[in-house]
């Protein structure tokens, strides 16, 4: 590798590796405190509706036709809507947001393990199983606890995908770095 791309290399994988630890320091935050986390997940979430709302305002006025028009008119008053809400009664939305997350994890479970079932004789089927089981316990947990899961299931579900998301970015990373200087 010539020496130019192997200074590229080191300088994108170290700040690689610096977004990878913040991530994995962030998500373990936000696994010490889920409750601050899910606000913080609402707030972002009722931002981007409102960003949302702009594009597609934007969206609208390059429109053809006036039913195009004005159904995306309504779909940015939608979004808008739903974003201002968001962001003056957070605490509805980490509640709405759990029991949503409660039935995806359910039903993403009952279709795993359906997909099991299907290829049971598949080597290496037996992931889907436990990934299927892992998540259909999670939804029910979430559901049944609903809405008293609302104060840890959001933050802590986004605080392992953080550490998730920088251990991967971390050894992807590193493993880079070790093939650049070989």
């Amino acid at each position: 590798m010539s020496t130019a791309a192997a200074v590229i290399t080191k300088r994108v994988t170290g700040w690689s590796m610096v977004w990878g630890v913040l991530l994995i320091l962030f998500g373990l935050f936000a696994i010490a405190a889920p409750l601050a986390s899910s606000f913080a997940a609402v707030l972002v979430i009722g931002w981007m509706m409102i960003f949302s709302s702009a594009a597609q305002v934007l969206h609208a006025l390059q429109s053809k036709g006036i039913g195009h028009i004005l159904w995306k008119l309504l779909v940015a008053v939608l979004y808008f809507g739903v974003g201002i809400y968001l962001l003056n009664n957070p605490l509805v939305g980490i509640v709405t947001l759990t029991l949503a997350i409660g039935i995806f994890f359910f039903a993403e479970g009952v279709m795993d393990l359906a997909a099991y079932f299907k290829e049971r004789k598949v080597n290496g089927s037996q992931w889907i199983l436990f990934n299927g089981i892992v998540t259909l316990i999670l939804g029910v947990m979430i559901w049944k606890h609903w809405p008293a899961s609302s104060i840890w299931a959001v933050g802590t579900l986004v605080g392992i995908s953080m550490v998730m998301t920088g251990v991967s970015r971390l050894m992807i990373s590193v493993a880079v770095r070790r093939l650049s200087e070989a």
